[in-house]
């Protein structure tokens, strides 16, 4: 039996449907993993207020910060909790809203032929070990299933405009378990 359910869903993981999603253009293989931090608020690593952000349900009330962002929407396919718990928002088929303007090698538009992946954290705090290892398993069954060659940081897709998933990700721990995946070139491989 395979772990993968229609238009992308994965079968071993939790599974919450975002309205912040479309088609992806045909012909654009899959290829690319982009790689996000994200805390709600700021420096709060608590799942719920992600999920109700990409979801489009963020109560403005509940905090400062979330006036400023509760209309847009946005949406990653996967998101990773602290404790290593994954959530899927979005099925990996379809295009979710995450990396917006970018580009990463000769291709624009990264969200038509990449998989967005959110780790619970920011630029300034060092990520857990059960994230590594859910994120390792993740982009493996990933790779199992579509033609993935590269892997980027959402800082490499959009410079300039993002800085995550920030200087505490390892990407050794990427490198040493998938060598053959192209990695930003200031990582190195």
């Amino acid at each position: 039996m395979s772990d993968w359910l229609d238009n992308g869903w994965l079968a071993t993981v939790d599974r919450l449907a975002s309205p912040n999603f479309g088609a992806r253009p045909a012909g654009r293989p899959v290829s690319l993993i982009v790689i996000h931090n994200i805390s709600l608020p700021p420096g709060e690593f608590e799942g719920r207020w992600v999920a109700d952000f990409f979801l489009n349900r963020l109560d403005r009330s509940a905090h400062p910060y979330f006036e400023t962002i509760a209309d847009v929407q946005v949406s990653a396919h996967f998101y990773i909790e602290r404790d290593g718990r994954i959530v899927q928002f979005v099925g990996c088929d379809h295009r979710a809203w995450h990396a917006g303007q970018s580009r990463w090698c000769a291709g624009e538009n990264c969200n038509d032929y990449s998989i967005g992946i959110e780790l619970a954290g920011s630029d300034d705090t060092p990520f857990a070990a059960a994230q590594y290892v859910a994120l390792l398993d993740l982009m493996a069954q990933l790779r199992a299933r579509y033609p993935i060659t590269d892997v980027a940081g959402h800082s490499d897709v959009a410079p300039g405009r993002k800085t995550d998933p920030g200087p505490y990700f390892d990407w050794a721990a990427v490198a040493a378990r998938f060598p053959d995946l192209a990695l930003p070139p200031e990582v190195g491989t």
